[in-house]
């Protein structure tokens, strides 16, 4: 099998997304932006509960619009946090309309003051006014490759193929220069 046979399967060098290296190892996120990083979880729950108390989905919910969709954190990351602050004393839980909605004990309103820089972890991630979103910028020329598979004629098949190519040679120049 030839690399080019690898390549189109998946498998070869460039690995199944079509680019060489792991997912996830950067420490830049989607669109070139900052990434949260493990710590960025507990300070970033301790900072929302100190303004109201708030269940799980909440906080994931919170987090995901303060920052424009730039971090959008899992519950496989936010509960386990809450169960580690729960259990080091910072919050503590109760059952409202069937949810699990937490608050911060004393303590957790002490260590909420003391956390970070002064400046919470969604604001470090937010993109800026100038920042341009990249990720919006694929997935928009993704639907409309898409779109053109779909419906398109052998001659609109044959000059997409060209334009995306171009594009994926122009972007690695980019990175060359």
């Amino acid at each position: 099998m030839s690399h080019d046979e690898d390549d189109t399967l998946g498998r070869g060098p460039r690995g199944p997304h079509g680019f060489a290296g792991h997912r996830g190892r950067s420490r830049r996120g989607p669109g070139g932006g900052p990434r949260a990083s493990r710590g960025d979880a507990r300070a970033a729950i301790l900072a929302l509960l100190a303004e109201e108390p708030m269940h799980g989905y909440q906080v994931m919910h919170e987090l995901a619009e303060r920052t424009s969709g730039a971090w959008r954190p899992s519950p496989g990351s936010i509960y386990p946090t809450l169960r580690r602050l729960s259990d080091e004393g910072l919050v503590s839980s109760t059952e409202q309309d069937g949810r699990r909605v937490f608050q911060l004990t004393e303590a957790g309103r002490k260590a909420a003051a003391e956390a970070g820089d002064g400046m919470p972890p969604w604001e470090r991630l937010a993109p800026s006014a100038g920042d341009i979103d990249l990720r919006k910028t694929i997935f928009s020329v993704a639907a409309a490759a898409k779109q053109v598979a779909a419906t398109g004629t052998p001659e609109q098949l044959a000059q997409a193929d060209e334009i995306l190519t171009q594009a994926r040679k122009h972007l690695y120049q980019l990175l060359a220069e």
